[in-house]
């Protein structure tokens, strides 16, 4: 891969030329907000790359929480994609319709869950069909796995470790939301929620950091921190509207080496709805 790029983003090419390699695993993380007209499984069952399995987010995942997607407990993901024939030595590259939305946020429970070559495909499932690339309708029928969970506690912020950062503005904290839910300008698209944002988050919008489906160079990434007043030499926790695009930002961090990051899972999805949290309106 380029020295410039992403060493956590993998090319098509790169992916068509390893399917079917031993160890190699292909993940459709596919997955929308009511507004884009897509569902996930329909756009996998109309066809996938070859040999991917689906990961549902909304299924694999905590449904005591009342929250979207909460990460789930090791031993449901473990049981998940074990079926899925995953294990966690494999190399695993996740993708979604158009690059970047959705997968980053599979690509961070794997890392969370202990898994480390995990990787997305740039460009996404809509790139590889523009190239003309092989796709497939069946469904895959891989051989169970032992997926064995090494879980990584420091890469996650809960509701109370949330509260103590607004509070004494102990980390950065980025938002991925779009500008106009930040300012409380546009309406939440989940009911309930108040609009608005956290005190002291800067907002950085997780669609930046792609252009067509290609993630932006090194370089390109740091300028969109800059501009966002992200220092990276700081302490940074990424938040969004339910954790999934807060991943976008994540993804983003640790390509540039920074190391010291953690996702809040339950977002704006639980900060919102909650009456008691600040909550600031406005763009800053």
């Amino acid at each position: 891969m380029s020295a410039d790029k992403s060493p956590f983003v993998v090319t098509s090419d790169w992916v068509e030329k390893n399917l079917g390699a031993p160890a190699f695993r292909i993940v459709d993380a596919s997955w929308y907000l009511p507004a884009q007209n897509r569902i996930g499984a329909e756009d996998y069952a109309a066809g996938h790359i070859p040999g991917a399995v689906f990961f549902d987010q909304d299924a694999i995942a905590d449904h005591s929480t009342g929250l979207p997607h909460t990460v789930p407990s090791p031993a449901q993901f473990a049981d998940a994609v074990g079926k899925m024939g995953i294990s966690a030595s494999d190399e695993i590259v996740v993708y979604d319709g158009p690059g970047f939305f959705s997968a980053p946020r599979v690509w961070w429970l794997f890392r969370l869950m202990g898994a480390e070559k995990v990787y997305v495909l740039e460009g996404g499932l809509d790139g590889w069909k523009a190239e003309g690339r092989p796709l497939e309708t069946d469904l895959p029928e891989p051989a169970p796995a032992v997926f064995t969970v090494n879980y990584q506690g420091r890469m996650i912020t809960s509701l109370e470790s949330m509260r103590g950062i607004v509070d004494a503005g102990l980390r950065q904290i980025a938002d991925a939301r779009s500008p106009g839910r930040f300012a409380a300008i546009d309406p939440e698209p989940r009911a309930g929620l108040r609009g608005g944002h956290m005190p002291g988050a800067k907002n950085l919008p997780a669609g930046v950091f792609a252009v067509s489906g290609r993630f932006k160079s090194l370089d390109d990434l740091r300028a969109e921190f800059d501009k966002a007043g992200i220092d990276l030499a700081r302490p940074v926790t990424t938040s969004c509207g339910s954790g999934v695009t807060a991943a976008v930002i994540s993804l983003a961090l640790a390509s540039v080496g920074h190391t010291d990051h953690t996702l809040y899972d339950g977002s704006w999805s639980e900060w919102g709805s909650l009456p008691d949290t600040p909550v600031i309106t406005g763009k800053d």
